[in-house]
């Protein structure tokens, strides 16, 4: 629960999710007093969850905000089973490796990210996702008309527009991170990818987690959907249907 987790919390809480779990086992420093709004002054020593908890729940007295001060290495699997969603912030690429496969093995949705000063990174893994696109309609020329290069080509019609049905599904955390950046087809994807995709390739520091639990409440995962799209040079993968 350091500054990025705050913010997510504090976005979440706003959003009016039914309920949301603070976990992180450290304690406030003089870093977090000057970097983590939901931490009051005088706080300096105690556990950060439990330290953020009283401002995070006067975001919105309609949203179950519960803080967890153990570590997140021991907890096991059962415990992310009662959410929908896991973000993780600032933590260790190991811890991010682990929690994913959990995440992805019980259908349950996957964020995770970091910052440094200027740069950052956030990935997504939501397993398979459907929704529909609204595209503008593409239109032939008729037969009869008068031949020429402009008539034979398909032109955009403004005025109409189709509803295309799409799904997506999204790879894995360790997927995106085994790209062999030796291979002719990786070398010309790096060309597209944004350098943060390499701040994924560290080590981080162990920081705190935000989850929100399914009984009930909004669809996090379904709200979050559109703002959260993997940049990554492992791509998910897409299907287009009319």
């Amino acid at each position: 629960m350091k500054g990025l987790g705050a913010e997510v919390a504090k976005n979440l809480i706003l959003a009016g999710v039914k309920g949301l779990t603070m976990l992180d086992h450290q304690q406030v420093s003089q870093e977090d007093t000057r970097a983590q709004f939901l931490i009051p002054v005088g706080s300096l020593g105690r556990n950060r969850a439990e330290a953020s908890l009283e401002r995070a729940q006067n975001l919105n007295p309609m949203v179950d905000v519960k803080a967890d001060p153990e570590n997140i290495e021991s907890k096991a699997e059962d415990f992310f089973t009662q959410f929908d969603a896991v973000c993780l912030t600032c933590c260790s690429r190991c811890v991010m490796l682990q929690v994913d496969q959990i995440c992805h093995k019980n259908g349950i949705k996957f964020f995770t990210g970091d910052i440094f000063g200027y740069y950052g990174y956030m990935f997504a893994s939501l397993g398979a996702h459907e929704f529909v696109e609204e595209k503008t309609k593409v239109t032939k020329a008729s037969q009869g008309v008068e031949d020429g290069p402009d008539t034979k080509k398909a032109k955009l019609d403004s005025t109409e527009t189709t509803m295309v049905k799409k799904r997506v599904v999204f790879c894995q955390l360790k997927e995106a991170l085994a790209v062999d950046w030796s291979s002719e087809k990786a070398k010309a994807a790096l060309k597209r990818t944004a350098p943060d995709y390499f701040l994924l390739q560290g080590k981080g520091l162990l920081g705190g987690l935000v989850l929100a639990p399914s009984q009930g409440g909004v669809g996090l995962g379904r709200r979050l959907l559109p703002h959260f799209v993997p940049q990554f040079p492992h791509p998910c993968s897409e299907e287009a249907t009319d």
